[in-house]
């Protein structure tokens, strides 16, 4: 794959430096950094999945109910509730 990358000049000369150094293409060399950083970079850790923990809110008032949310908002907090 063909892309520009912009280095910053104390890792341009490190890999100007490994290419003259091993007689390898400045292209081989960049790969090979990225290949063995990339090698070595630590992996992100699971993270547990999210769980809903349930308790019981114990019993609705007499005439009230969860059927209609909106209902039972405009029950409870009366009509200026929004």
């Amino acid at each position: 794959m063909r892309t520009t990358l912009t280095l910053d000049e104390d890792v341009a000369v490190k890999l100007k430096t490994e290419a003259r150094r091993s007689g390898r293409s400045f292209k081989a060399t960049v790969n090979d950094a990225l290949r063995r950083a990339f090698a070595y970079a630590p992996k992100a850790p699971r993270k547990a999945p999210f769980k809903v923990r349930v308790r019981d809110l114990g019993h609705l008032r007499p005439g009230l109910s969860l059927d209609n949310v909106a209902d039972l908002i405009e029950q409870v907090e009366g009509p200026l509730h929004r």
